[in-house]
Formats: structure tokens, sequence, C-alpha cells
């Protein structure tokens, strides 16, 4: 059972059935047969079948959440029996957006010196793939905004206050004062981070704020390919201050504070609210404390 429900997880969150099928490890007529022995043994349609897959019926939607909780409560339990006979072991999957990596970094490393048993992957991804992610137990917890959009049902952890840095070449007129305000910035040669970023739509607002409309004529999701620009091209970025200089450390690159910020956006690691955690994750709330310290 715990089997098919994980199958049905799979194939609600990929919306195909040859996707959902290689994310299991196992073939499509397998992940078919085990999506309709679960339908006949709960005595509904799940899936909406058709020359592909439909969607799911609302009986479907249904099974769907409380298919999470139990292969949740099933996973945390494994976990806690793992701990009972090895101590703190595992694997921990965090997603984290990509101004946050610094500070994934930080955690991850300390945790590991102090739990030598635990392994991790960690994803760069947008707040609102994490939010979804958590979701469909494709990972353990999170790095995220904390205050820009509802978060639902979930354990919080604040880490850090975010403040911003403009990165420019040091010949450049910006790298030339102690601080520039954003209202300065309004015929800057830009590359930022793509609108699906949570990091954009903020710097979106401290723009709108000072009564400028700046157009960033690059724009990516990765922020090493921004410093590279602004290194190579003479453009301009801005980024967190923790992550601009990590970035930046060792190359020919100015780094210059942004006035008028008033309170930063909080950033914090997340995970589902669940009671009890698995010792492995109350590791990990614990550890995030530490480094907020």
């Amino acid at each position: 059972m715990i089997a098919k429900l994980e199958m049905l997880i799979a194939l609600a969150r990929e919306q195909h059935f040859g996707r959902a099928a290689e994310t299991l490890g196992i073939t499509q007529p397998t992940l078919s047969t085990g999506i309709r022995q679960l339908e006949e043994q709960l005595g509904v349609k799940l899936v909406i079948r058709g020359s592909r897959f439909g969607g799911m019926t609302p009986e479907g939607q249904r099974a769907l959440v409380r298919a999470r909780q139990i292969v949740g409560d099933t996973r945390r339990l494994r976990e806690e029996m793992r701990a009972s006979r090895e101590g703190l072991a595992g694997h921990l999957r965090l997603a984290v957006i990509p101004t946050a990596l610094t500070w994934a970094s930080k955690l991850v490393t300390g945790f590991a010196e102090k739990h030598p048993n635990v392994s991790f992957t960690v994803l760069s991804r947008a707040s609102t793939e994490i939010l979804s992610m958590l979701d469909d137990l494709e990972i353990d917890a999170g790095i995220t905004y904390l205050d820009q959009e509802p978060l639902g049902r979930v354990t919080a952890r604040p880490l850090y206050t975010e403040s911003y840095t403009l990165v420019c070449r040091p010949d450049h007129a910006f790298a030339q004062g102690d601080a520039i305000g954003w209202d300065a910035l309004g015929d800057a040669r830009l590359c930022l981070l793509t609108p699906d970023m949570q990091n954009r739509r903020i710097i979106n607002r401290h723009f709108m704020e000072a009564g400028v409309g700046p157009a960033a004529l690059i724009e990516s999701n990765s922020t090493v390919v921004l410093v590279a620009n602004v290194l190579h091209g003479g453009w301009v970025t801005i980024l967190p201050g923790d992550l601009a200089g990590f970035l930046c450390e060792g190359k020919p690159l100015a780094r210059v504070p942004l006035r008028d910020q008033g309170g930063g956006p909080a950033v914090g690691l997340i995970a589902p609210h669940q009671e009890p955690y698995t010792p492995v994750l109350q590791a990990l709330l614990g550890a995030a404390e530490r480094v907020a310290r």
C-alpha cells in the first residue's frame, strides 16, 4: 500500500506516467498497474485516463492529501527506528533559494561536522518551487523567504535578514562613493535575477518605492552568471551582502551598500509542521538556531 501511495504522489507531481515511473525507478506498466490496484483497493477512480494522463479525479485529489500524510508518517517512523538502532544517521534533502546558498553551506557543513553519518543533497530552487517540493515530499526542508509569501503549515527557524549590495567594477562611477541610493540606478546597465525569483520581486519593489523603473537588459536564474557579466562586461548587479562578498572575493570588483532599505526580508529554514519531528530533522532545526545566533 505504501509503495502504491508513493506512485500516486509521483504521478500527481509529474503529471505524466512515464516521468513518474522514471523518478521511482520502475517501468511505466508497473506504475499503471500499481495505480489500478490502488483504485481497486479503495473502490474509487483516482486518475483520469485517456491517451495520456488527464489529471486527478476529485476522489484522487482527496486521496492524494491522505497519501502524503501516510507516506510522510511512514518515512518518519523509519527514521526514528533507524536513529534508535544507529544513532543520528540518514539523508536530508534541502532546497534553497539561490541568494541563500552561502547560508545553506554554513548550515550543512556545521551539521555534517557534528553528525558525520548524515548526508545531504542541496538543490537551488525558486521560493515557490520549494513550497511545492515540501508538499510533494521531494525535500525534507528548505531555506527561503519567511515573510514575502504565504508559507502554509510549516515550522520556520529564522536565519538572517537580507540586505542588498551593488556589485560593479572598481572603475565604475558607482564605486566612487561609500553608499548609493536606489533612485540613482534608473539608468544603470543592470543584470538581475529572472522575474520568477522572489529576490527579483523584492528588488523591483525597492525600485518602485524609489520612483524609478530601470530595465534589466540581462536576466539569469544564476547569481554566478550575474557576477560574470559584471566582471567581463561592465554591467552592475544587486545581490544580498553575504552572497556578494563570497562571489566577489579575490576578483577585481567593488561592492557598494544600497541606502534606504528599511527592514529587509527574513530568510530562514522551513520544514513541514509535524509532531514529533524525526531525530535528524529536529537536529537540523536546532542547528539553524545556532547558525542564526
